[in-house]
């Protein structure tokens, strides 16, 4: 078995074990806020079942990064233990090569992550929620307030009744220009998703004008297609979850209900949440080098501090982003680019 094989079994074993504890936790803490609710409605263990593997793609997208510092500082620290780092510099091989053979491990799982975030997650989580919404019992329907939403210029107060979404009703349109200045309101009785559109029923224009307010009418019109029943599901619902794909939408002028900012910046995190499994890995490769019996545990401690001061970090730059106080490039890619300098620093400094 070669070294570089060996180093990867090593940490991917690891990661994997650490991957599955960090899973299972956040599955059980997960379902005790809602086992109750799915014994309710009567879907029995097989509900409780589905709801877990639905989740579940959610779940190992949190846990992804704190799995790779957990199992890198576990295989790291086994390896400077056993004393094989200093055999292995013994005849020549340096803790950034040892760090450059491990990085694959960290590498799958980053790429798995992203995979989830992209394609996965926010597939599992629309099935998700057509499924509780269908499976809520009658009576503890809530009465849907009405919704607040743009679309492009358009700021659009309604209130959905059909629980696929493919309706709404005492529909408010809002129409702006450039530079945010309210030139026509349109009112109608409903609007329905027919096909790839919708269409609203008995609209009401007022369009304003320079001296004078312009009224007109129509028994139905084509609205838009930007918007989708599953949009006004998820509004409905009052989920928060934005994936890519939504957020891209929402840049290009589709549905959204929060700032530009917000979703400028949940683009850039879809791309560099993932790299935090490798930002993890460098911050953990110090262990390598630690010396056991001469307090080297301090070495150990100091990593995991640092892995998760990188969550706080980079916890704290999105929030900033997404409420529009620094840019969303800076916000998203600031904390893995400090604190994977500060694991190859560490690891310069010990290579000595």
């Amino acid at each position: 078995m070669t070294l570089p094989i060996y180093l990867a079994r090593l940490l991917g074993g690891r990661i994997l074990a650490a991957l599955a504890v960090l899973v299972g936790i956040l599955q059980i803490l997960d379902l005790l806020e809602v086992t109750t609710d799915i014994l309710d409605r009567n879907l029995g263990a097989g509900g409780v079942a589905y709801y877990a593997f639905l989740r579940l793609p959610r779940l190992v997208e949190q846990a992804a990064p704190l799995a790779v510092l957990a199992g890198s500082l576990f295989a790291f620290g086994k390896l400077a233990g056993d004393s094989a780092v200093t055999a292995m510099r013994s005849t020549g091989v340096s803790s950034y090569r040892i760090t450059l053979m491990a990085l694959p491990a960290a590498a799958v799982l980053a790429a798995l992550q992203l995979l989830i975030g992209m394609v996965v997650a926010p597939r599992t989580d629309a099935t998700l929620s057509v499924w509780w919404q269908a499976s809520t019992p009658s009576a503890d329907r809530k009465p849907v307030d009405p919704v607040t939403f743009r679309i492009g210029n358009e700021v659009v107060v309604a209130i959905p009744r059909d629980p696929d979404g493919g309706s709404l009703e005492a529909v408010r349109i809002y129409r702006r220009d450039d530079a945010g200045r309210l030139i026509q309101r349109t009112t109608a009785r409903a609007a329905v998703f027919a096909g790839d559109r919708w269409r609203l029923i008995e609209p009401r224009f007022e369009t304003l004008g320079a001296d004078a307010v312009a009224e007109a009418g129509a028994r139905e019109m084509d609205w838009t297609r930007a918007l989708t029943p599953g949009d006004i599901r998820t509004l409905a619902m009052g989920e928060t979850t934005v994936t890519p794909q939504e957020a891209a939408r929402a840049l290009a002028g589709g549905l959204s209900i929060r700032p530009r900012a917000f979703y400028d910046t949940q683009l850039q995190r879809a791309w560099a949440a993932p790299v935090g499994c490798l930002v993890m890995l460098l911050l953990a490769a110090p262990v390598a080098l630690a010396n056991f019996r001469g307090g080297g545990a301090t070495l150990l401690v100091q990593c995991l501090a640092a892995g998760l001061l990188f969550l706080v970090f980079d916890g704290a730059f999105t929030a900033l982003g997404e409420s529009g106080a620094a840019p969303a490039l800076l916000a998203a890619w600031a904390a893995p680019a400090m604190f994977a300098a500060l694991g190859v620093t560490a690891l310069i400094y010990l290579e000595g």
